[in-house]
């Protein structure tokens, strides 16, 4: 049999392999374990290793690679369209290897283990976040429920709660009140984790060459610059800017049919994470770059002139994301450039 494209649909214990060979044609079909998998492939020698971009798919992608095979990871909404009639493993790996085997196809790159570490880091500190989120929505109605209303903010609503617990005026019981000291004191220790990581992106960020540049963006902090390395690496993915915004879902949906365009709101599509860190950074960085005498605080007076702040804030971000395209493909720090007289 001489194979050329292995698709591999991966599950937790048991995974589904399909062998192709270059017409498309079905060489075999097998279902063997995770560790089963790697002793697969390695019987066959330069073929084009097709998975589904999921959970351990990096792992296996960085195996395969150093065996000499030709890696290609795609998201998942890509192959569907190829699974024929009824969803089984077995279909959905030859789905996959079939999707692979397409000109058009877009693919992810595999991630280095140093990506895969940092971005670990991410979702830990992202999780904590929400549970930090969850923990002060839980103490509001806690209060509330007693008549005590907070005004909005974080640090206010720990003032707030400290002065509770020091006076005795508040209409609390013995058990709320202890209640009350418990839940603060785990978002005491929330807060020294999530300081911990912040820290910890601060020392990464110094360090590497790449992040260092990154932080030159206006709105590009350390968990910035730290999360597009993680996600995104040297950008050589994405032929252009525009293509990273889009991915990153701050482009508007289509729906255009008879040669009729018609734009809605953002896409919402790619890394959630990402997004959401870069609009925050843009929020962030508004008011200062709408003040200057460059090409983008130009641009940006004129945009908050007939435009909503938070529409203003997404294409902020969606330049940024532009921007930091530029700065990861080509290697040089940003510089902005003074307005044209």
């Amino acid at each position: 049999m001489s194979v050329a494209i292995i698709g591999i649909d991966l599950g937790k214990n048991t995974c589904s392999v399909a062998g192709m060979d270059t017409s498309g044609r079905v060489l075999f079909r097998r279902r063997v374990s995770r560790s089963g998998v790697v002793l697969l492939v390695r019987k066959h020698s330069g073929c084009v290793i097709a998975m589904e971009a999921c959970c351990g798919a990096h792992h296996l992608g960085r195996i395969f690679a150093e065996a000499g095979h030709e890696v290609r990871l795609m998201s998942p909404e890509y192959v569907l369209p190829y699974v024929k009639a009824q969803k089984n493993d077995d279909r959905d790996a030859e789905a996959i290897a079939e999707a692979a085997m397409r000109p058009t196809m877009r693919f992810v790159p595999v991630k280095s283990q140093a990506q895969s570490d940092l971005q670990a880091l991410h979702r830990a500190r992202e999780r904590l976040v929400s549970e930090r989120t969850a923990l002060i929505n839980h103490l509001r109605a806690l209060l509330l429920e007693r008549g005590i209303i907070v005004a909005q903010g974080r640090r206010k609503l720990e003032k707030e709660v400290r002065e509770l617990l020091a006076g005795e005026g508040a209409d609390l019981s013995h058990r709320i009140r202890v209640l009350v000291g418990d839940l603060l004191e785990e978002w005491t220790q929330i807060d020294r984790r999530i300081e911990a990581f912040d820290s910890e992106f601060v020392t990464l960020a110094r360090s590497d060459e790449t992040t260092r540049r990154l932080a030159t963006v206006p709105g590009i902090g350390p968990i910035n610059a730290t999360a597009l390395v993680a996600a995104v690496g040297d950008a050589s993915a994405f032929a252009k800017g525009r293509d990273m915004a889009a991915w990153l879902g701050l482009v508007p949906r289509q729906a255009t049919t008879g040669g009729r365009p018609k734009l809605l709101g953002i896409s919402k599509r790619g890394n959630r994470y990402l997004r959401k860190n870069l609009v925050h950074g843009a929020r962030a960085a508004l008011p200062g770059l709408a003040e200057r005498d460059t090409p983008i605080g130009h641009w940006l007076r004129a945009l908050l002139a007939r435009q909503h702040k938070n529409v203003v804030v997404v294409a902020l971000a969606n330049k940024l994301a532009r921007i930091c395209w530029a700065v990861l493909a080509g290697g040089r720090n940003f510089s902005e450039a003074p307005a044209m007289r």
